[in-house]
C-alpha cells in the first residue's frame, strides 16, 4: 500500500453499469489519508491542522516560519514527533529566541483552508518582506515545463487522485524538493520546513502549486522569500493584491504554453 493512503472497499460504476466493472464484493480503492496534526511549541499546544501524514516535522517548522510565529528558522532548535502520539509534533525553540506566539494561542485549520483558525481579520495578515530586490529570472518556456516535472513525482496522487502538490524549483528548472498533502497550504509549509531544516535559502527559487493561487499561498511564499509562485489554476483577488504589494511574481493558469503573469512580470523574461 502506498504510504499516505488506505484501502477501502467501494462499488465501482462505469457507464452506469456496476456489475460489468466490479465483483459483488466491490473493489479495493486507494484513498488519501487525512488526519489531525497537533503542533506544540515549547510544551504548549499551539495549532491543529488536518494533513496527510508524512514529513510532519517539516510541516510544523514550515508552519511556524510562514505564520511569523518564529522570527527566523534559526529560532527553532528541534522538531520531532512525541513518543506517545504520532499525530503530535513538539517544536522546541533555541535558547534566547524571541518567540511571541499570537493570541489566542490555538489555531485550527482544515485541509482546504490555511487561515480558518484565525480569530480576527488582523490576524490573517502576517508581515511579509518586499521581494523587489530579488533578481531571479525565468523564461516562459522553462516555466511552462515545470508543472509536468512536478507531476512526474506525485506518487501519492497517482495512487489516490485526491491531493495537492507543491514543488520547489531553482531558476534553471531543476526540481529541488516536492511535497504532497491533502491541504495545499500544508504542502507549501512542508517545503518551507524542509528548507529551514536544511538551512537552505529560498531566494532565487520558483514555487509551483497544483491548484489555485490563494492569499494564504502567496503570503507563505512571501514570508519564506520565494520570489516566484506559479499555479496551475487561477488566482484570487487578494492573492494578486498581496503579490503586487510584496513585489512577488505571481503566475496563474500555467497550462501548456499559456499563463497569466499577474504581478512583477519582469522576472518572466523571454
Amino acid at each position: 500500500m502506498t504510504p499516505g493512503s488506505r484501502e477501502f472497499d467501494v462499488l465501482r460504476v462505469r457507464d452506469g453499469d456496476a456489475a460489468r466493472s466490479a465483483p459483488a464484493a466491490g473493489v479495493r480503492e486507494h484513498v488519501v489519508v487525512e488526519e489531525p496534526l497537533e503542533i506544540r511549541l515549547d510544551g504548549e499546544p499551539l495549532a491543529v491542522t488536518m494533513r496527510t501524514p508524512g514529513h510532519d516535522a517539516e510541516l510544523a517548522v514550515g508552519f511556524l516560519v510562514t505564520e511569523g510565529i518564529v522570527p527566523s528558522p534559526a529560532a527553532i532548535a528541534t522538531a520531532a514527533h512525541c513518543d506517545e502520539n504520532e499525530n503530535v509534533v513538539e517544536v522546541r525553540t533555541a535558547e534566547g529566541a524571541a518567540v511571541e506566539p499570537p493570541e489566542p494561542r490555538r489555531f485550527y485549520s482544515t485541509s482546504s483552508c490555511g487561515v480558518c483558525g484565525k480569530a480576527t481579520i488582523d490576524a490573517v495578515r502576517v508581515n511579509a518582506p518586499h521581494l523587489g530586490g530579488d533578481a531571479t529570472r525565468i523564461t516562459p518556456s522553462l516555466l511552462s515545463a515545470l508543472p509536468a516535472r512536478l507531476r512526474e513525482v506525485q506518487e501519492l496522487f497517482d495512487a489516490t487522485g485526491a491531493l495537492h502538490a507543491a514543488g520547489l524549483f531553482d531558476a534553471d528548472g531543476r526540481l529541488v524538493c516536492a511535497r504532497e498533502d491533502v491541504g495545499r497550504h500544508n504542502a507549501v509549509d512542508k517545503l518551507v520546513g524542509w528548507a529551514a531544516i536544511h538551512e537552505r535559502s529560498l531566494a532565487g527559487h520558483v514555487l509551483v502549486v497544483s491548484g489555485r493561487a490563494g492569499f494564504e499561498i502567496v503570503q507563505k511564499a512571501a514570508v519564506a522569500r520565494i520570489p516566484i509562485v506559479a499555479a496551475i489554476s487561477g488566482p484570487s483577488s487578494l492573492a494578486i493584491d498581496l503579490a503586487r504589494e510584496c513585489g512577488l511574481t505571481l503566475v496563474a493558469f500555467l497550462r501548456g504554453g499559456t499563463m497569466n503573469v499577474c504581478s512583477a512580470p519582469e522576472r518572466v523574461t523571454g
